[in-house]
């Protein structure tokens, strides 16, 4: 779908089209826009499946990512938790000999690619006795496989941190900076704790096995915040930062903390924008990330039918599992639960791999909303089993944090900064979602165009005279 846009630089007003089916952007008279940077060109794109409830995906090795929810206990209540809402309904944690003896029968792994296991909660290390012999037989097997989880650091002490160093693995530290309270408890006001979580950072820094991984809601909003906050705790100003997006909403207690207004979206966008092209979030290695996604897709020219889910989950080589073998749509869910569109969050076990479906799930394809939306290259559809009222909060986050990347690619593409969009045919974009800041003058206005975030795998183009 076509859409024109409106911009300043300084040059004054200037008009573009960008369609998001073939990543095409051109100035209004139709002009190319010529890239400011030589962008290489990405691995080929090949189509993905479509999935949905009446045409459900396959999962099939090899696989690449494979994600082991070890349970959904946690020692901590988030109040945005993605996974409160599955918790009644969780089974028992299963057995490690039991899910290892099967093992082989089902997982196959590309020979010369080592495939990623990712252990998950709850909180991974509250299954401290499930998690090592785990670990340790599957590093036994696959010694080139990479190793991962995500862990609120609570329950990290010295004997922990050797472990995990020794394993090789690459550990995310949840924790919101400033806005921790409303993860809970804060285990950097624990000195032994504090000191574990450091002497993790300082380890595994240097290989590039470690970020504290901060999410943005209502109470947690600004990533120069953010970013300060850890560069503080670390005395590391290159300290990598993960996830760094904005929270979907699983439940009424995610909606309370996504934005609730007009007004409360249009200020987290200036706030947002100013804040990265001032070099004040350049640590969010997500945000950069998309960027330079983003501008890649432009350069050249990524095709809509080859953008699966945000999660990678709809993918046939990425695969849930709990320790009784049951695949589930993702590692967030309980095998006993169903999915908003009425299908069950078990697609099946690893005994019948083969017959597993996934049904339980939405392409942003089958969604009325997603082909007609802007940001769709960079939002991809947010999350795929959310369905009714909780899917358009998390719909309405997404874009607001998507305009954010939208508009810091186009400036750096362009020169100029995206003020309003609006589509070209059929019914126009929502009057929240064409005027991208709220206010022309407040973002605009006299904006000198600064490239300010770091493209590290983009250089600029050199001039032939």
């Amino acid at each position: 779908m076509r859409f024109v846009i409106d911009a300043l630089g300084p040059q004054g007003r200037q008009r573009f089209v960008y369609d998001n089916v073939t990543s095409s952007l051109t100035q209004g008279d139709g002009r190319p826009v010529a890239m400011p940077f030589e962008i290489p060109a990405p691995a080929p794109w090949q189509s993905v499946s479509a999935i949905s409830r009446d045409t459900p995906g396959l999962k099939g090795g090899p696989f690449r990512r494979i994600k082991i929810q070890l349970g959904l206990q946690c020692n901590y209540a988030c109040s945005y938790c993605n996974q409160a809402s599955q918790r009644p309904a969780q089974e028992g944690a299963g057995r490690v000999d039991a899910f290892l003896a099967t093992l082989a029968t089902w997982l196959s792994v590309e020979r010369h690619r080592a495939p990623t296991f990712e252990f998950w909660g709850g909180e991974p290390l509250v299954y401290w006795k499930l998690l090592q012999p785990l670990a340790e037989a599957l590093r036994q097997r696959h010694p080139d496989a990479g190793l991962f989880l995500i862990t609120n650091g609570a329950l990290l002490d010295t004997a922990k941190v050797d472990w995990l160093d020794r394993m090789g693995f690459a550990v995310g530290i949840s924790h919101d900076g400033p806005g921790q309270a409303a993860r809970g408890p804060d285990p950097l006001e624990v000195p032994a704790t504090r000191a574990a979580i450091l002497d993790l950072y300082r380890r595994f820094k240097p290989q590039g096995r470690v970020s504290f991984n901060a999410m943005l809601h209502r109470g947690n909003a600004s990533r120069a915040q953010v970013q300060a906050f850890f560069v503080a705790l670390t005395g590391d100003a290159d300290v990598p930062i993960g996830e760094g997006h904005w929270i979907d909403a699983y439940d009424d207690a995610g909606v309370r903390a996504c934005l609730r207004s007009p007004a409360e979206h249009a200020m987290f966008r200036r706030q947002a924008f100013a804040e990265a092209r001032a070099g004040c979030a350049s640590n969010f290695g997500a945000l950069r990330g998309k960027v330079e996604a983003f501008m890649a897709s432009i350069a050249h020219r990524r095709p809509a039918s080859s953008l699966g889910q945000k999660c990678g989950m709809d993918r046939a080589d990425h695969l849930a599992v709990d320790l009784h073998g049951n695949v589930l749509t993702c590692q967030n869910v309980a095998a006993g639960t169903a999915a908003p569109n009425g299908q069950p969050h078990r697609l099946g076990t690893t005994a019948a791999i083969e017959r597993v479906a996934l049904a339980s799930g939405t392409h942003w394809s089958r969604r009325p909303e997603c082909p007609r939306c802007p940001v769709l290259h960079i939002c991809r559809g947010s999350c795929m089993f959310l369905e009714g009222p909780l899917w358009q909060t998390s719909c309405d986050a997404a874009y607001s944090d998507a305009v954010v990347v939208f508009a810091l690619a186009f400036e750096l593409l362009t020169g100029t900064v995206p003020l309003r969009i609006d589509a070209l045919e059929g019914e126009p974009l929502p009057d929240t979602r064409r005027d991208l800041f709220g206010s022309d003058a407040r973002v605009g206005a006299g904006a000198v165009v600064r490239r300010v975030i770091p493209i590290h795998s983009m250089s600029p183009v050199r001039s032939s005279a």
